[in-house]
């Protein structure tokens, strides 16, 4: 008998229908280890598209699902927040509106929450459809390893993870980082004794889009990197001479025009990649933004990603709803 747990899931105005369709049901219908309860966030108003099909999974759900609309497009950091307040239960998976999870994920992670605060995994990378499986990233999973990991990257892919809530909640929950809340509230965590459990497996596929380079610098990710950086030093979480050093390469990793981002990865990953099948268990060299996350090389070599970004919650002076940039 497994720990009952909520799914939690944000939408907002820039998600797909057919995506969110996939992801729910994948998450929800097709598990072994079904969720008790689904947390659905309106992160703000939606099309008319998007709403009938918010109705039609809310009505159809095999699980009881509990709507939170919010008013205002605020972030998905708030709008998490949000979720969390209204799970029924302590044990609360992640799922973004676009990816599709593995049917045996639950089955995997759940009986891992029993001895942990948070339990993330592997992932596999697809542009267009599951079939087209472009890249991998495998986090660390020693303990030790994911704590040393934390000090320069995320050391969890944010879509794959399963927490307590109430160890989300002592640390602060997800909080208003612009572009890096996860990264933020994971580090707060592990500072704070969390127990941390990565499984190499991967268990989410992670739809990513054709522009991931050009998405993964700019002044917006520079000014929160600058304040992730800040912030860890002011915590104690790393040295003075860890934040030269991430302030030096992350920061710089952001100013660099993107065709460098990726000629400078390529020849890496390339060594690494050659002759794999995606779908092993192998290590891949970290980039600036989290576990096997440095690009890889061209087809037919696996075409290593990078980090998801998170939405910005503060400092969106663009129209519309604020941007969920996905790498």
């Amino acid at each position: 008998m497994h720990e009952p747990f909520s799914l939690l899931l944000s939408v907002y105005e820039g998600d797909r229908p057919d995506y969110l369709r996939r992801a729910f049901r994948s998450a929800v219908d097709d598990q072994t280890v079904p969720p008790d309860q689904v947390v659905i966030v309106r992160d703000g108003p939606v099309r008319e598209e998007l709403a009938a099909c918010l109705e039609e999974l809310t009505q159809g759900s095999p699980v009881p699902v509990t709507f939170v609309p919010l008013e205002h497009n605020g972030g998905l950091g708030p709008a998490l927040d949000a979720g969390l307040a209204a799970s029924q239960y302590d044990v609360v998976a992640r799922m973004d509106a676009d990816d599709v999870a593995m049917p045996q994920r639950f089955a995997v992670q759940i009986p891992l929450i029993a001895e942990a605060d948070i339990v993330g995994s592997g992932l596999l990378e697809f542009v267009g459809d599951t079939d087209n499986i472009v890249g991998q990233r495998v986090p660390p999973t020693d303990p030790a390893q994911i704590l040393a990991y934390a000090r320069m990257h995320d050391p969890f892919n944010h879509p794959t993870v399963v927490y307590r809530r109430s160890a989300v909640l002592a640390a602060g929950g997800y909080g208003d980082l612009p572009l890096m809340e996860d990264y933020a509230l994971f580090a707060r965590m592990l500072a704070g004794g969390a127990r941390a459990v990565n499984v190499a497996e991967p268990l989410v596929w992670y739809r990513v889009g054709a522009t991931a380079f050009k998405r993964r610098g700019g002044q917006a990710l520079l000014r929160s990197e600058l304040r992730l950086q800040t912030e860890f030093r002011r915590l104690g979480f790393t040295t003075t001479a860890q934040f030269v050093r991430n302030v030096l390469i992350r920061g710089g990793y952001r100013l660099v025009p993107w065709w460098l981002r990726r000629a400078v990865y390529r020849p890496v990953v390339a060594r690494y990649t050659a002759h794999q099948d995606p779908k092993q268990r192998v290590p891949v060299p970290p980039g600036p933004d989290g576990p096997g996350s440095a690009p890889g090389s061209a087809a037919p070599r696996p075409d290593y990603g990078e980090m998801p970004a998170q939405p910005a919650q503060s400092g969106w002076l663009g129209p519309g709803p604020k941007p969920r940039v996905k790498s």
